[in-house]
C-alpha cells in the first residue's frame, strides 16, 4: 500500500474498517450505560405506597419492608385522642406511585404529653379573654373559683390546689381552674359560668406517660 493509497478514503479499506468499528463500539457503550441507568434507577418500575396511618411504627416498618419501601421517623406530634407510638402522617402520601427502595417518612403520636407554659391571665384579662388564651394553649377548664376582688377580672389559674405562676409548665390537656373576683359584695355571679367563652368537658388521657398529679 502506497502512501497515496493510504489517505485515499475512498479506497482505503483500513481506514473504513476501523471507523465502522469504532462506531459500533461508541453504540455499545451508549447502550449499555443506558442500561445500567435504567437497572440502578429502576426504570419503569413503580410501587403503590401503602396506608400505614393508626398503625404501630412497627407495624409500620413491616408493611414498607414486604413491599421493598424503608420506613424513616421523621417527626412526632401530639394528638391526645390517638394512641401513642401511631403514625399520624407519611410522605409520600397513600397511593403514590414510587420507586422500589423509596424512604417513606412517618409522623408519630409522641409517647409524652408536651409541656406548655402557663399564660400570664392574671391581673390584666377578663374572664372571656382568660379562657380563650388557656384554651387556645392546649388547655381545659372547669369552673371557676371565686375569690375577694374586681368582679369578673381574673386573679390567677389553678391546677387543683396548685397556684399556677405565669410561665410555669404544665403539661398540655391538664384541667385549670380560674380564680375570679366575685365583687366587693364577695358573692359569687352564677351567670358567669353560663356565660363564659367554652367549658371544655374533661376526659381521661390513655395510652401516654402522664404525671398524674397534673389531671
Amino acid at each position: 500500500m502506497t502512501i497515496r493509497d493510504f489517505f485515499s478514503f475512498k479506497h482505503n479499506s483500513f481506514f473504513w474498517c476501523n471507523l465502522l468499528g469504532m462506531a459500533v463500539l461508541v453504540c455499545l457503550i451508549v447502550w449499555g450505560a443506558f442500561k445500567w441507568l435504567d437497572s440502578y434507577t429502576h426504570h419503569g418500575e413503580a410501587l403503590v405506597v401503602l396506608d400505614v396511618t393508626a398503625m404501630s411504627v412497627e407495624e409500620a416498618e413491616r408493611v414498607f419492608g414486604q413491599h421493598q419501601m424503608v420506613a424513616v421517623v421523621a417527626d412526632s406530634n401530639y394528638v391526645s385522642e390517638r394512641p401513642a407510638g401511631v403514625v399520624l402522617d407519611q410522605s409520600p402520601v397513600a397511593g403514590q406511585r414510587v420507586k422500589r427502595g423509596r424512604r417513606v417518612y412517618l409522623t408519630i403520636n409522641t409517647r409524652s404529653v408536651p409541656m406548655v407554659n402557663v399564660p400570664d391571665v392574671a391581673d390584666n384579662s377578663s374572664v372571656r379573654q382568660a379562657e380563650a388564651r388557656l384554651i387556645a394553649a392546649g388547655f381545659k377548664l372547669t369552673g371557676v373559683e371565686w375569690i375577694a376582688g374586681e368582679k369578673d377580672w381574673v386573679y390567677g389559674v389553678k391546677c387543683k390546689e396548685h397556684e399556677l405562676m405565669p410561665g410555669e409548665q404544665v403539661p398540655r390537656g391538664a384541667v385549670l381552674t380560674l380564680m375570679v373576683g366575685d365583687g366587693s359584695d364577695g358573692t359569687a355571679r352564677d351567670s358567669l359560668a353560663t356565660d363564659s367563652v367554652i367549658m371544655q368537658t374533661v376526659e381521661p388521657m390513655d395510652d401516654v406517660n402522664l404525671d398524674e398529679t397534673w389531671f
